[in-house]
Order: C-alpha cells, then sequence, then structure tokens
C-alpha cells in the first residue's frame, strides 16, 4: 500500500496512469477489428504517417498533437482507398506510403525551429511521463470519441471487418465503414503515441486481442477481453516502469507480450475456457 501511495503522490504518475488506461482500453478496442480484417500491421503504417504530423505541427509552430491527428487521419484514408481498389500494386504504394511518412518526418523536423532529434525520439517511443492536463483531456476526449463509435456500430464494423463480400450485400456501406475504422485507428494512434510511441503502438492494438483469442472465440467476448488485458497491462506496465526507472512504452509493451506468453503456455486453461 505505501508503494501505491508513493506512485500516486505524484501528479505526473497520476496523469501517466490515466493516460495508460485511457490508450489501454482504446487500442485494443479498435485493434480487434484490424486483425478480423487481417490488417494487424495497419498501426505501423498510420504511425509512420503520423510522424510527418507531428514533424508539420512544429515546423508551423501549431500543436503536434492536432496535425498528427489529421496527418494520420488523411494517411489512414489513403491506405483505406489504396485497399479498396485492390490492385496488384496496392503493397508497393502502401511501403512507399509508410517509408514516405518516416523519411517525411525526419526531414520536417530538421527543417523545424522547435524541432529535435530528442523531440522525434519522445514521439517515436513514447514520453508517458510528460504528458499534460491538456493532453490528458485531448487524450481522453479522443478516446471517448473511438469508444462511442465501437458501441454504437460494432455490429456493423464487425460484418466488415469478418466478411466484407457478403455486407456489401446485404446493404452494408462498406466503403464508408471501412473509411470510418480507418480514422478511429489513425485517432486511436495519435492518442497512443505518447504513451507508447508511433513505433510501439501497433502491438498494444494487437498483441491484447491475440492473447485474448487464445482463450475464447466470441467477437462480444473478444472485444470486451482485449480491452480489459490493453487496459490491465498497461496500468501493470506503467507501475513497473516507475519503480524499476524504464521506458514506460517499452515497459507497456514487453508486459503485453509476457502475458499472450503466459497465456500461450498454459493449454489446458485455453481449454477448458473455450469449451
Amino acid at each position: 500500500m505505501a508503494t501505491v501511495v508513493t506512485l500516486l503522490h505524484y501528479d505526473f504518475m497520476r496523469r501517466a496512469l490515466i493516460a495508460a488506461l485511457l490508450v489501454g482500453v482504446a487500442a485494443p478496442s479498435i485493434g480487434t477489428f484490424l486483425v478480423a480484417r487481417r490488417q494487424a500491421l495497419m498501426g505501423d503504417g498510420i504511425g509512420h504517417v503520423a510522424l510527418t504530423g507531428v514533424a508539420l505541427g512544429f515546423l508551423l509552430n501549431t500543436a503536434p498533437f492536432v496535425t498528427a491527428v489529421l496527418t494520420a487521419a488523411a494517411g489512414a484514408l489513403l491506405i483505406e482507398w489504396v485497399r479498396a481498389r485492390g490492385r496488384a500494386s496496392g503493397d508497393v504504394a502502401l511501403a512507399l506510403l509508410f517509408y514516405g511518412g518516416i523519411a517525411g518526418g525526419v526531414l520536417l523536423i530538421g527543417l523545424s525551429p522547435g524541432g529535435s532529434n530528442a523531440t522525434l525520439l519522445s514521439y517515436l517511443f513514447g514520453s508517458l511521463t510528460s504528458v499534460s492536463r491538456g493532453d490528458l483531456t485531448a487524450m481522453a476526449a479522443l478516446t471517448a470519441a473511438v469508444l462511442l463509435v465501437v458501441a454504437v456500430l460494432a455490429r456493423l464494423l464487425f460484418a466488415v471487418s469478418y466478411d466484407e463480400e457478403f455486407a456489401a450485400v446485404r446493404g452494408v456501406p462498406t466503403r464508408w465503414l471501412g473509411s470510418l475504422l480507418a480514422v478511429m485507428a489513425a485517432v486511436t494512434i495519435t492518442v497512443a503515441m505518447r504513451v507508447v510511441g508511433l513505433l510501439l503502438v501497433s502491438a498494444l492494438m494487437v498483441v491484447p486481442v491475440a492473447t485474448v483469442q487464445l482463450v475464447t472465440h466470441g467477437f462480444r467476448q473478444t472485444l470486451l477481453a482485449a480491452a480489459a488485458v490493453g487496459a490491465v497491462t498497461s496500468v501493470v506496465g506503467v507501475v513497473i516502469a516507475f519503480y524499476a526507472d524504464v521506458a514506460p512504452g517499452a515497459c507497456i509493451v514487453v508486459t503485453t507480450i509476457g502475458v499472450y506468453a503466459l497465456a500461450s503456455a498454459l493449454p489446458p486453461l485455453r481449454t477448458r475456457m473455450a469449451g
């Protein structure tokens, strides 16, 4: 109890715990649909594009958080457009977008007067302890928007994610929902960049979902349990990082992967719970 009190004594740690909890819930919620669409690595691509948005914010002397959201959303829509066209060269176009995003970020941060390599690293790998009250307010608002969309449109997003062609035949607006899901993924990644960093955010979107899929197969159970696993591992990772004096973002991801490894090593438990 004393150690918990010591942790909560610091304002920056209280903000860090709340930020980790928000991201831990939101990232797997969107990740459930991305995994179902076989787009588990989409978070990496959007993260690269978001880096350009961060650098653009410094170059224009405006809030990097805002420009990152807008740039990531535009990149996500472009990714969805390329995917929907289904061309054979689509993967090449996506690769160009991914690498162009991170290269553009490095280039623009070098041209901006308020940016530096240290600033760039804080967004690449996270800077959880530097989350301000303003950052936390923006993160809470965006997380609430993401969860509201998931709650209202869960059935339609489920249909589009698991069988897009069948959903289109049934009259579901698959193009619109696919674009909405891409934008929600971009928003989630932007929210998470201060917690785990743009290079690690995809792990928090995918690994909790993969962990839950070891023990359950229902969509609703997977969605809720993945959000719970993400929330717990994110908070636990922050606590471990505080006392071990290590990077919080990396510690959260390692903790999440450790839970996956533990779940995969217990086949009798998986069989019993699946039954």
